[in-house]
């Protein structure tokens, strides 16, 4: 399965994307993660598909901060770079200001994208979450999304995602899942994002024994724990396909 490190892009992206690249098949961006002013998801997937063309790199693509333009054209961006997809959600309200709500879905604006704007190659994605209930869930696989990200993965949603990836792999569609690992030094971070971890760092090599076959990657972080981040992906090596 590929291994896709959840990229919070910062004033050093560049350095940190230097860093990582070698136990990596890729990333998936973060766009203004919390709200908070941040480097954009998909001006930041560009360049790194740009310098790293070998690398799976799908940014988080979050409606409450744009208005229909600014969709398009980041969307026509990406689809020039041959940005491997957009997730699209909702996502958090800003820190500053209002939520923009003129596309009112991420259903909304996958039709805004493919029928207005007409955004062709690039591929559109959404996020499932383990709180909805299976039939909820896989109901929204079968919407006309080319590939999906699995949210808030742990021992109690690991039924759920079986049920759901065998629905995608019915339909030929490439399912992600978040891989949120806690650590001794993120208890703090994890418990302001409000998700329950996957698993602990000690643990991570059985908890990803358990995916193999069943997803075909997992976007993976040790949320505020770079030096975690590290022995992580270090852990997940023996995981990858090539």
């Amino acid at each position: 399965m590929k291994i896709l490190h959840e990229f919070v892009p910062t004033r050093k992206f560049l350095k940190l994307a230097e860093e990582t690249k070698d136990l990596v098949d890729g990333w998936n961006v973060t766009d203004g993660a919390a709200g908070f002013p941040a480097p954009s998801g998909t001006v930041v997937s560009c360049i790194l598909k740009n310098k790293y063309p070998d690398k799976i790199v799908i940014p988080i693509f979050i409606l409450h901060y744009k208005g229909p333009v600014e969709v398009g054209g980041l969307a026509l961006a990406a689809d020039v770079i041959g940005l491997d997809g957009l997730a699209l959600t909702m996502g958090d309200v800003p820190k500053y200001g209002e939520p923009i709500k003129m596309l009112k879905s991420s259903e909304e604006a996958r039709k805004f994208l493919r029928t207005t704007v007409k955004v062709k190659n690039l591929k559109l994605g959404c996020l499932l979450s383990a709180r909805r209930s299976v039939e909820d869930t896989i109901a929204r696989v079968k919407d006309p999304w080319d590939f999906v990200m699995f949210m808030r993965l742990e021992d109690k949603s690991l039924p759920v995602l079986e049920q759901v990836a065998k629905e995608c792999k019915r339909l030929n569609k490439p399912i992600y899942s978040y891989f949120l690992v806690g650590t001794p030094k993120n208890a703090d971070i994890i418990k302001m994002i409000g998700w329950p971890t996957t698993t602990t760092i000690d643990h991570v090599e059985d908890f990803a024994a358990k995916l193999e076959g069943i997803v075909d990657g997992i976007i993976v972080t040790c949320a505020g724990d770079p030096e975690g981040d590290k022995e992580l992906l270090r852990k997940l090596q023996k995981f990858r396909s090539q």
